[in-house]
């Protein structure tokens, strides 16, 4: 083996710690950008927040000028930066973060979040204590019951045992075997079983939506007009009433039409999933990172100034850094200059890409604004990215977890991508405006004619979009709404 040396020419990619962290800093959401920007202020002793950005605007990550500004190169206020940090390296961050992916044309999106005012029927008295569980509410109700320790524990099991809805998916001889007693016979469990049932809330430990329904009725004050019709019906035809057959199951009840229109509202007034209410389920509130507002008939777009971190660099510390000293303080020092530097220049740069790509999407989705989803044209990350000069990686992680304030709502900006479909005159139609519409004409349907997928196609068709059955079937699964014989009601 002989060995040699050898002088090579080449180029590679390095992703240095800097570009790292403004990648990384890119794709946080708000909230998880508030906590990076707190444990930098703890790590770092020559970071600072501005309390008041008017007192002293030079250290913000953004300034009040720069907000609104559309494509062009947005100014940075970073002067006291520069004069301070004099000795350290200053580098630029490229706007395109170069990271091999492929983006197909098909997203996850986050709906927008409808608000309501409406606080009608609220009383304080129906709401339970922050943090109570449906097994915790029971467990209350049956430590104030005067019953025997084996049937509390028989109740334990029972409770630990139902999902979220309330419903018991659990044979009686698992819980027999969980409870690891063997002298308890299935009929004591079945006992306690229908004592549960009669807890708070009604329907609560069912084994089926029948007997959910079934136990609810039975709960009813006698005096209630069509109980009797509405319990015989649970109890004997609900193969029909599920099947919404209601020709057979007014013939088989021997009822009117409109008689059988009464029996079935009052099943509809129980609750199919007892236990859902009583879910310790945490609301989490979206932050708007952008704002767009219609002024002087121009669509303007603006960054949320209360979620822009306000840093800068401590002038005091910084003005402790030396240039010729090469101890080991001031070159920790030095470091930390360094540091606090590339932080502020990240987040100025995911200040202007945010800004740029709220922008860009803006000014393709106006119709949408104006209009509503029927107005959503297609839009894929390609799209924004060559606009930009950006890569489709970058886009994706931009619009990921951040979300505009429109007057139409709050959306992730990832909801204004969508595919699109060809139309009968060459043109295009985004997926999101076929929902609308099919939404629409679903909403706008006769009840008792529900319109079927084939149908729905053939409407859409003839409006020009070309669309197949299995296409609108997709679309109306994805909206969570029912298919036509599901959607069929008595009026």
């Amino acid at each position: 083996m002989k060995q040699a040396l050898q002088l090579r020419l080449g180029q590679s990619l390095i992703m240095t710690p800097q570009l790292q962290q403004a990648i990384r800093l890119l794709q946080l959401s708000t909230a998880e950008l508030s906590l990076e920007v707190q444990e930098a202020l703890e790590s770092n002793m020559m970071l600072e927040a501005v309390e008041d950005e008017h007192e002293d605007g030079s250290g913000s990550v953004t300034s009040p000028e720069a907000e609104s500004l559309p494509y062009a190169e947005t100014p940075i206020a970073a002067s006291e930066v520069e004069d301070v940090a004099g000795a350290a390296i200053a580098q630029d961050i490229p706007e395109e973060l170069p990271v091999d992916s492929a983006w197909d044309d098909v997203y996850d999106t986050a709906m927008p979040q409808a608000a309501s005012g409406d606080h009608a029927g609220f009383e304080i008295e129906n709401q339970r204590a922050a943090g109570e569980s449906l097994k915790d509410h029971l467990l209350w109700q049956t430590n104030l019951a005067p019953i025997s320790d084996m049937d509390k524990a028989i109740a334990y099991a029972i409770a630990d045992a139902l999902d979220n809805d309330g419903f018991l998916r659990t044979s009686l001889e698992e819980l027999r075997q969980s409870l690891n007693q063997d002298q308890v016979e299935l009929d004591e469990i079945e006992a306690v079983l229908h004592w549960v049932q009669r807890l708070d809330p009604p329907g609560v430990a069912a084994r089926s939506l029948q007997e959910c329904l079934a136990i609810q009725l039975s709960q009813q004050d006698g005096g209630s007009p069509w109980l009797e019709q509405a319990r015989h019906l649970v109890e004997k035809h609900f193969d029909l009433l599920a099947e919404r057959d209601y020709v057979r199951l007014a013939r088989r009840m021997k009822l009117s039409r409109e008689e059988l229109q009464q029996v079935v509202a009052l099943i509809q007034t129980m609750n199919p999933r007892p236990g859902a209410h009583l879910q310790d389920d945490r609301v989490e509130y979206i932050v708007p990172d952008v704002h767009v507002r219609k002024k002087t008939g121009t669509w303007q777009v603006e960054l949320n100034a209360e979620v822009i971190p306000h840093l800068r660099v401590n002038p005091y510390y910084a003005s402790m850094v030396r240039r010729a000293d090469n101890s080991q303080d001031n070159t920790s020092l030095r470091t930390h200059l360094q540091e606090a530097r590339w932080f502020i220049k990240s987040l100025q740069s995911r200040s202007q890409t945010l800004l740029r790509v709220a922008t860009a999407i803006v000014e393709r989705q106006r119709a949408f604004l104006e209009l509503g989803d029927v107005a959503m044209k297609p839009l894929v990350l390609h799209d924004i990215a060559e606009v930009l000069g950006m890569h489709e990686s970058t886009i994706s992680r931009v619009t990921t977890r951040k979300y505009l304030h429109t007057p139409r709502g709050i959306y992730e900006l990832k909801y204004f991508f969508s595919s699109h479909l060809s139309t009968s005159a060459g043109g295009e139609c985004s997926s999101t405006a076929i929902r609308a519409v099919i939404k629409k004409l679903i909403a706008a349907e006769s009840s008792l004619k529900p319109l079927s997928d084939s149908k729905l196609a053939a409407v859409l068709w003839e409006q020009g979009i070309n669309v197949a059955r299995r296409t609108v079937a997709k679309y109306r699964e994805a909206m969570a709404i029912p298919p036509s014989n599901e959607r069929k009601r008595l009026v």
